[in-house]
């Protein structure tokens, strides 16, 4: 296994981790994570900072394996099924707890996984009649505004949350807007695939 996908790996590991630490419902068993309060109004769960901090480390590395993939040539079909998982299961996954956890609109995770459902299904339309779409601006736009807002959403929007700004969730609604885009684009890319011709 080469360095991009030990790096693809990892990202699954600390993604169950933070899936696991925010489902597990901790004082059941007798273990409580300290809150704080800020400024006498904002409730800060020490949980959602050490799932943030391992949020953003994990987001990093979907940056870095795909750079070192492509720029050492170690691009592998192991690598592209693994880091297609480790996305859908860090971003998703989290998008589903955060949501039920009132941070966000539970329309955000549906309409992003089934956007993903019909993404996917494209591209393995497309696959298999050997054209490869590659990602477009608007899909790494989207990935860049999730990324950043659902990292941000974890440490409470701060520090926009003090001037009442809500940018964590601004950025995961554009992001939402832009995975509808993109999906488009993915459809006009490759419906040509679906031609009986």
């Amino acid at each position: 296994m080469n360095l991009p996908n030990k790096i693809t790996v990892t990202r699954i590991i600390l993604a169950l981790i933070i899936l696991i630490m925010l489902i597990i419902p901790w004082y059941s068993i007798g273990i409580h994570f300290p809150t704080f309060q800020l400024m006498g109004r904002i409730t800060i769960d020490l949980k959602f900072i050490i799932a943030g901090v391992l949020f953003v480390i994990a987001a990093l590395t979907d940056f870095l394996d795909g750079y070192l993939a492509r720029k050492n040539n170690m691009v592998t079909d192991f690598g592209k099924v693994m880091d297609a998982i480790a996305d859908k299961v860090l971003v998703n996954g989290l998008l589903i707890i955060l949501a039920y956890n009132g941070f966000i609109s539970i329309a955000i995770p549906v309409i992003i996984i089934t956007r993903d459902i019909f993404v996917d299904s494209f591209k393995m339309a497309s696959g298999k009649k050997g054209k490869v779409v590659a990602a477009s601006f608007t899909g790494k736009a989207k990935t860049m505004c999730m990324m950043i807002g659902m990292s941000l959403t974890m440490f409470y929007n701060l520090p926009f949350e003090l001037i009442g700004i809500n940018v964590a969730y601004a950025l995961i609604i554009i992001a939402t807007i832009l995975s509808v885009v993109s999906a488009v684009q993915y459809y006009y890319n490759t419906k040509d695939t679906f031609s009986d011709k």
